[in-house]
């Protein structure tokens, strides 16, 4: 199947796609501030440059995006159906990184909660959140 766009209506939709500040973490970050945590972004002295760097709580928060990360089993994370084995290759490499950047952090001692862009939706954000605090909070007793 060939794709619907042409190259240059292609490149610049892929351009639009953000790495840093996207929606998702943007909207948590406000949460966060709005309850009181106070965080460093995208630090780039850490591995995998955390979206979110909680100091005090020895926390680093990762909000990946369902597609880019390849979330099991959620409907926002489908394979195209155009240049299928790119985007399998792709998403895997990503999951791949980011096992990695895990692997370094837990070795420098920080604790990783990952939360899914899915899970900012709103049905699901407040308990999301409540679970982010309550874990927050368990780091700080540690």
């Amino acid at each position: 199947m060939a794709d619907k766009h042409t190259p240059e209506q292609r490149r610049f939709n892929m351009q639009q796609i953000k790495s840093k500040n996207t929606k998702p973490e943007v909207l948590l970050r406000k949460i966060l501030f709005s309850k009181g945590y106070r965080y460093r972004i995208n630090s780039k002295n850490l591995p995998g440059k955390p979206d979110i760097v909680l100091k005090k709580y020895n926390t680093i928060i990762f909000v990946n995006g369902c597609f880019w990360h390849g979330h099991k089993n959620c409907t926002y994370f489908v394979i195209p159906k155009t240049n299928t084995d790119f985007w399998i290759n792709k998403i895997n490499a990503n999951k791949n990184r980011d096992q990695n950047n895990f692997k370094s952090l837990l070795k420098l001692g920080w604790n990783i909660i990952t939360i899914w862009e899915c899970e900012l939706k709103k049905d699901n954000i407040e308990k999301t959140v409540n679970k982010l605090i309550e874990e927050l909070q368990n780091n700080i007793e540690k």
